[in-house]
């Protein structure tokens, strides 16, 4: 099997659809979501329609929970605070519903997934060596997925070491030998210094992942931001890649 991956789209329609036609050229069989489809950007209900079309598994996220009200918008300070609740004020009721459906946690094939890690799949960052053993530990799958730090990621464990670390753009990553935790980072807010959307292709047969970044308009992205009324910080920070 050949898979899409992609995370943490948050509202961003511009960069999700610069993935989708990317995905397009490499024809997988199936296309994963891992959460947070919404936050932040000034597209919820367009991200959500994309992903529920396109995707053949999708997760839901922190962002995605607070803007339906199954977790405290409270919980979220600043900027992430301010696009919760002006998202709540205009994601539309099919869409909220679509939403509502989704778990924080999957399992698929050779595969488990997470919005965040395997010890709380809605909050926990793994960036670290040691959350990454701990959550291997925790887990059985020869492929662990995780989203939520938009930050690309590839590590390594045969039960001695972790090898690894941050994924850049064209790596690829041999399945098989080792079980491995992924993070395909993020298609519309990437904090890995790399303003270009991010996803992953895994290629079961060939027994490689390959991490993929797709430029799109970021301007077009910023002045939506801006004509919404969100935080200009959320528009600045998409063409640093922060």
């Amino acid at each position: 099997m050949r898979v899409a991956v992609v995370s943490d789209i948050h509202s961003n329609l511009h960069a999700l659809e610069a993935v989708l036609a990317n995905i397009r050229t490499e024809g997988p069989d199936e296309i994963w979501c891992l959460g947070d489809v919404v936050g932040y950007g000034p597209y919820p209900n367009e991200c959500v329609e994309a992903i529920r079309a396109a995707s053949a598994l999708s997760l839901c996220g922190n962002h995605d929970l607070a803007v339906l009200g199954a977790i405290d918008v409270e919980d979220f300070s600043g900027d992430a605070g301010t696009a919760a609740r002006w998202t709540r004020t205009v994601l539309r009721e099919p869409q909220a519903d679509w939403l509502r459906e989704l778990d924080p946690l999957a399992e698929r094939g050779d595969a488990q997934l997470f919005h965040g890690s395997p010890r709380d799949p809605v909050w926990d960052y793994v960036l670290s060596e040691d959350v990454a053993r701990t959550c291997l530990e925790q887990t059985t799958a020869p492929i662990v997925l995780v989203g939520h730090s938009h930050i690309a990621l590839a590590l390594g464990w045969d039960g001695g070491e972790i090898e690894g670390g941050l994924a850049p753009a064209g790596m690829e990553v041999e399945l098989g030998e080792r079980r491995v935790l992924l993070n395909p980072g993020s298609v519309g807010q990437p904090r890995d210094g790399d303003p270009r959307a991010a996803w992953l292709l895994i290629d079961e047969e060939a027994g490689r992942a390959a991490f993929r970044r797709v430029p799109y308009s970021i301007e077009e992205t910023q002045t939506a931001i801006r004509a919404r009324g969100l935080p200009d910080a959320l528009a600045a920070r998409l063409a640093h890649g922060v």
